[in-house]
This record gives C-alpha cells, structure tokens and sequence, in this order.
C-alpha cells in the first residue's frame, strides 16, 4: 500500500467512522428519545473540565490532518522498513476501533450522552462491553486514532493520540466519574472497582469501606 493510498483510505475510514459514531448515532438516539443526547462542555472557561472539551473537538480535527496533509503533498510519509506492514495493521486496529466504539453506544442506549448534565440521571450501564471497561467508546476512539497514527506515520499521529488521551482522561475523570458518583453511589463504586477505566483491569477505583 502507497504512502498515498494508505493517506486516502485513512481518510475515508476515519470520515465514516465520524459519520457513524456522531452523525447516525445522534439521530439514532433522537428518534428513539426526542434528545440529541448533547450536553455541552462543563466547567467556566479555563478551568480544567473546559479544556477537556475543548481538547476534544481539537483532537477530532486532528485526526483528519495526517491524511490530508499527505494527499495535499504539504507533509511526506518517511520510507522505513515494514511501513507498508504498518499501513495494514493500522487500517485493522482503527476498524476494530471503529466497530468497539459502535457497539458500546448501542449497549448505552438511552444513556448515551455526549458531555454532562447535573441535573439529570441516567441508567447505570454495566453488561457488555462495559461489564469489563468503564468507558468502552472512548477505548474505541483511541484504538481509532492509533490506528491512523499507524497507516499514515506523521508526526502528526502522535499529537494526535496524545491530545485526545488528554481530553478523554480529564473528561472521565474530572467531569464523568463524580458525576457518576454522586449520581449513582456506592452503585457506581462498586462497579468502578471491578471494571477498568479504559482497559479491562486498568483504572479500577477503591470501594468505599463498608460501615462498621
């Protein structure tokens, strides 16, 4: 696979991944609930919970970059041994990416939401995907960006990850779990202690004591 072709075809698996996990799911979930199930950015400008929405978006304008950058001849693969091997295993691992995500957001099903409401309470999910991890969309969309990082090995593959990993890791931890939690309880602690945070066994939290 040419330096090109793999830059085309990232392209084309990431834009229908987009299409599916944000555009046909959001009108998926809006039919069947009357809700988008958007809920915006939390926090005031600046503090840490708003970087982590804005970080996200900008991850996800990112993820397009590489591969146009190179189709555009602005930025070339380098040429290294095996990185026509690389191509192929990164197309596997973002389409792998792609179906972990889809699948954890019909698991969701009206739960699903993209950003927090405090005011509102959702069923807590814990079968499937997420009998085993906590936040099986966001494991998918990493898988995703790997995988791209992958088929098309630009520096901008990493910057890449390392920006959505950040998002994600303030968004769970900053805004999701006490949310979560305060939310749902010694529930939710006790299934954030069997299940990891992005990968099974990973991330696990510390149930609370048991009253004496």
């Amino acid at each position: 696979m040419s330096s090109n072709m793999a830059a085309a075809v990232a392209l084309a698996v990431y834009l229908i991944g987009l299409a599916a996990a944000f555009g046909w799911q959001t009108l998926t979930h809006w039919r069947a609930t009357g809700s988008t199930g958007y809920r915006g950015i939390s926090g005031q400008p600046g503090s840490l919970q708003w970087w982590g929405g804005i970080l996200f978006p900008a991850a996800l304008l990112l993820g397009a970059a590489a591969p146009i950058l190179v189709l555009t001849g602005v930025t070339a693969v380098p040429a290294f041994p095996g990185r026509r091997m690389l191509s192929v295993v990164g197309l596997l691992i973002a389409l792998t990416g792609i179906a972990v995500t889809l699948a954890a957001q019909r698991q969701m099903g009206a739960s699903w939401r993209i950003g927090v409401n405090t005011g509102e309470r959702t069923a807590l999910v814990t079968d499937g995907l997420f009998a085993h991890i906590r936040n099986p969309i966001f494991t998918g969309m990493l898988a995703v960006t790997l995988g791209l990082a992958g088929m098309v090995p630009t520096t901008i593959g990493p910057l890449t990850a390392l920006c959505l990993l950040a998002a994600l890791q303030i968004q769970v931890r900053a805004v999701e779990e006490p949310y979560l939690i305060a939310s749902h309880h010694e529930d939710y602690r006790g299934y954030a202690a069997r299940a990891g945070r992005f990968l099974p066994g990973i991330g696990r939290l510390t149930p609370s004591p048991s009253p004496h």
